[in-house]
């Protein structure tokens, strides 16, 4: 019987939805660890996390399942612990450190796909807006936050010459700006397995009765705000009307962010395309959120998986990796 302990970020008294849903997470996480026959204990991370990651060492604990995605709601920290876990040198799911780092800063994240061929929208930096140019529509985004944090419809703006009210105290090293892509959006999952990563079916995120006046996108409200408009109508789908040549394009492109960034475990790789078919990379999720209800379990199941399956692949992989260290 393997001895998993089970890290979080703790949320505070006033987190906001997209934090508190982590203990979604580790409720889920923990009835299907049971549900395969390993031991389990919790420990939620706080912002005194160098000294209690430290304090995992030489507990008996095989492996640590790492759910901490930022610590005080800040995401720049994300990569902070598998850092402390690699240096203790505790096995611990998901992607390693180098990944992580990489993908957390999506500014970052873009430079490197861009040298690797990997398709992206262009961008600016927010002291750049003199680039833009008019007539063309742009979303500004933050450089650290996940679950869309940042986001609202608001976001989006066409550039009529003059920048935008909304890039008035916003500064670089948080801030972004990226063309839109107004077209179709596709996350897509991928699980390591025996012979090497495996793309989940592509899931769509389709719109339902939005408006000319209201931009199709994953905002805050559409994934946190239960009873907006936007949490009713953003709904995801696994379509069947997709053609050979996007199916291709799509897996390709989430084989190359895989490789490219040296992902493990799990990960989730969110997409646009143009009308022209054309992909566009929108994020590289080392850390995607893993519930009953999430977009990983979603389509591992549209895969033909269990959630007992996913989270041992997931758990296997680990193995693997820890295996390697150790020789």
């Amino acid at each position: 019987m393997k001895n998993c302990l089970i890290i979080y970020n703790q949320p505070a008294a006033d987190a906001l939805p997209d934090e508190v849903d982590v203990l979604d997470q580790v409720h889920f996480i923990r009835e299907v660890l049971r549900e395969i026959g390993h031991r389990v204990s919790l420990q939620g991370i706080t912002d005194d996390l160098v000294r209690e990651i430290g304090s995992i060492a030489g507990q008996g604990f095989d492996y640590v399942f790492n759910l901490v995605e930022s610590i005080g709601n800040k995401a720049e920290i994300l990569y902070f612990a598998p850092a402390l876990l690699n240096a203790h040198h505790i096995p611990y799911t998901g992607c390693p450190l180098e990944a992580v780092f990489a993908t957390a800063s999506k500014v970052l994240a873009r430079r490197i796909m861009e040298t690797n061929g990997i398709p992206v929208a262009g961008g600016c930096r927010v002291t750049e807006a003199d680039r833009l140019v008019p007539g063309k529509k742009y979303i500004l985004k933050p450089v650290w936050e996940d679950g869309s944090l940042g986001i609202t419809e608001e976001s989006v703006f066409t550039f009529d010459g003059t920048p935008p009210e909304m890039l008035a105290g916003k500064h670089d090293a948080h801030w972004f700006i990226e063309e839109f892509v107004d077209g179709r959006e596709f996350h897509m999952g991928v699980l390591s397995g025996p012979t090497g990563p495996e793309v989940m079916p592509p899931a769509e995120m389709v719109f339902r009765n939005y408006s000319d006046r209201l931009h199709k996108i994953v905002s805050y409200k559409a994934k946190w705000v239960e009873g907006s408009f936007q949490y009713k109508n953003c709904r995801r789908v696994f379509p069947s009307d997709l053609s050979e040549k996007l199916r291709t394009t799509l897996r390709k492109t989430v084989l190359d962010c895989w490789h490219t960034f040296g992902l493990r475990g799990y990960a989730r790789i969110d997409m646009r395309t143009d009308q022209e078919e054309n992909v566009y990379v929108l994020e590289v999720n080392a850390n995607p959120r893993i519930t009953k209800y999430s977009g990983i379990v979603a389509a591992g199941a549209a895969a033909g998986y269990s959630h007992a399956e996913i989270v041992g692949r997931i758990v296997t992989d680990l193995n693997a990796c820890s295996a390697h260290r150790k020789g």
